[in-house]
């Protein structure tokens, strides 16, 4: 049997496979990896688009994996607006036809048409992996290797000959680039088309978020809501502590919340003190030192697996990850030394890796802190990435664990009284139940967010901030959230800012903190006293004091009304702000389908209740 024989395709894509110039189905990682590069030290990718050659991308050899550089700027981070829908099916995204004015199946056809006449890469993947997992499939032209590689360490790669009986996906992607030129005025366009028999992903561009990762995070979140469960945008991390304490935290938030530093060790000042924060105005700097830090075991990166068959009697929420390998953000590592772990991971690797926007010289070492310069402001790319396999993540936690602490991060600008913003959270808040499903319902993005093309103002990323991902209907989504948190009640709620804490400049320093608080105290509860009510009733519980390795963290850093430049008149322009932004957002979910627990929640931030009537609703735990 021919490994092609092996697959069981839908009549559209057998055609296709049948009938194009060539079809390489890779058989290992490194024949992966040496796809992408092309057989050569530089590598050009590039198609033909109106009779004119244009490039893409290169790839360069490095002596630790390949470096992707796109040659548009515009294609080095994500757009938010990318996905549209091609079926008919209900759904809160926008359709083909609307925003195109045309109808999608002439388009579908001719991609079809023009994988065809190509040469083609046919990469088989298992979306979750294990007992959980879905056959997946990319279709592609045999030039992006370095596209199919990636998809490859982020959805468990299958080698068609190893695997027992017919494969079948689930979902397919079709990978046609020149079609963003011709067809979408050089978008970033990824088609979700729900047939019945297929979920198919027509990928109209080269930059893997959309498809490879976002995309299939879609087909997962589709699946759920048809059967009753959810993926949760997350990272996760199992702490333990010098004296053998475990504690499981959950991350969750927007891009650029801080997923993906929940699982990294604290940045530390050359002298090994941590910067808690400097304040933008006087340069004062306040600094912590934590000789003995928690031994991280990662679980998560950025999506998780809620499956009901894995929840068990312990009433908290069980978890595990769902992807293969991490597509993880280094805009951060400026400098050799500023994270000495992922550093290592990166430039003495056990395999060859996938970078992207890094300078790169062929045959040379690639080093994750020289970013690629933007041309269009002279400055590092934001959002450089490299794709991690998780085998190669030391201490990596395999198997689902069940979470103590639900946090929730947001990406805060500074905020002083003449400037007032939603930059009033202090460094972690402790939130009621029903208080942490509001927040996964508004999703806020946030202050500079670095993985994205840009937005002004604080925007929401979407219910569970994976609404930009979610093909279906967000009150559906939100009744799943809601359930999850009714049935978990022992798993509890705060809410970590990140970047600016008031006046100052904090980065992902009160996540690292607030890390090394709640794994020492392990399974004690918050104390009651120690708790106040924020000024803010959506921020729920601010803390009174916070000490670490026998050293308090000032109190402007737990309240910043305390901080002088804010004061309570600054402060309270803020939370007005933030209610604004509330209500706005959770609009959406008034509707007849919402739970009608939900519905009471949704009352409260509609009508500024105080904090107990959120308690009142959902009892909380401290």
């Amino acid at each position: 049997m021919s490994k092609l024989q092996k697959f069981k395709f839908t009549p559209d894509a057998a055609d296709i496979l049948a009938n194009c110039k060539e079809v390489t189905i890779p058989e290992s990682r490194s024949e992966l990896v040496e796809l992408a590069l092309g057989g050569s030290d530089v590598f050009t990718v590039g198609y033909y688009v109106h009779e004119k050659p244009y490039v893409e991308a290169t790839v360069t050899r490095c002596k630790n994996g390949a470096v992707v550089n796109y040659a548009d700027v515009y294609m080095r981070r994500r757009d938010p607006d990318c996905l549209i829908i091609g079926d008919d099916k209900p759904t809160d995204k926008p359709r083909f036809k609307e925003r195109f004015g045309r109808d999608f199946e002439p388009v579908r056809k001719e991609t079809f048409e023009w994988l065809k006449e190509q040469e083609l890469i046919l990469v088989p993947v298992i979306v979750g992996g294990g007992e959980y997992g879905y056959p997946a499939a990319l279709i592609a032209p045999k030039n992006a290797g370095f596209f199919a590689c990636g998809l490859a360490d982020l959805q468990y790669f299958c080698n068609i000959n190893e695997y027992e009986g017919i494969f079948e996906p689930k979902v397919i992607i079709y990978l046609a680039p020149p079609f963003r030129h011709t067809h979408f005025d050089g978008k970033q366009i990824v088609i979700h088309n729900r047939l019945d028999e297929v979920y198919e992903l027509l990928s109209y561009n080269l930059y893997p978020g959309p498809s490879a990762k976002k995309g299939i995070y879609g087909f997962l979140l589709d699946i759920g809501e048809r059967e009753g469960w959810v993926t949760v945008h997350t990272s996760a991390v199992k702490l333990v502590t010098p004296y053998d304490n475990e504690i499981v935290m959950m991350h969750e938030g927007a891009s650029g919340g801080g997923k993906s530093e929940m699982s990294e060790h604290v940045h530390r000042e050359p002298d090994g003190r941590l910067l808690v924060g400097q304040n933008l105005e006087t340069n004062e700097k306040f600094f912590l030192r934590v000789e003995e830090p928690c031994e991280l075991h990662p679980v998560a990166d950025d999506m998780a697996l809620c499956h009901p068959k894995m929840q068990n009697d312990s009433k908290k929420l069980v978890i595990k990850d769902v992807e293969a390998g991490w597509f993880v953000r280094v805009d951060h590592i400026k400098e050799y030394g500023t994270d000495p772990h992922l550093e290592k991971s990166c430039i003495q690797p056990d395999e060859p890796l996938i970078f992207m926007s890094m300078q790169a010289q062929p045959n040379s070492t690639v080093l994750i802190w020289e970013h690629i310069i933007d041309e269009d402001t002279n400055k590092p790319c934001p959002n450089p990435r490299v794709v991690m396999p998780r085998r190669l993540i030391t201490n990596i936690v395999n198997d689902p664990v069940e979470v103590d602490i639900r946090s929730f991060g947001v990406r805060t600008p500074p905020c002083t009284r003449e400037r007032p913003t939603y930059g009033i959270m202090g460094l972690m808040h402790i939130l009621p139940p029903a208080l942490g499903w509001l927040w996964r319902l508004v999703a806020p993005r946030g202050h500079a967010n670095p993985s994205i093309v840009e937005t002004e103002g604080m925007t929401s990323e979407g219910i569970g901030s994976y609404g930009y991902f979610l093909t279906g209907s967000v009150v559906n989504q939100a009744n799943l959230l809601l359930e999850q948190v009714l049935s978990t009640p022992n798993t509890r709620y705060v809410l970590l800012p990140n970047q600016h804490i008031g006046c100052y400049k904090v980065g992902f320093m009160p996540q690292w903190i607030a890390r090394e608080y709640i794994a020492r105290r392990g399974s004690a509860k918050f104390k009651p006293d120690n708790l106040s009510k924020a000024r803010c009733d959506l921020l729920g519980y601010c803390l009174g004091s916070l000490k670490v390795d026998g050293q308090f963290v000032p109190k402007a850093f737990l309240q910043p009304e305390k901080q002088p430049e804010i004061g309570l008149d600054g402060y309270d322009k803020g939370a007005k702000i933030l209610s604004a932004f509330f209500k706005k957002e959770l609009a959406k979910f008034d509707k007849p389908e919402l739970n009608p627990i939900g519905k009471k929640i949704l009352d409260c931030a509609m009508n500024d209740a105080p904090l107990q009537d959120y308690i009142n609703i959902i009892p909380i735990k401290f």
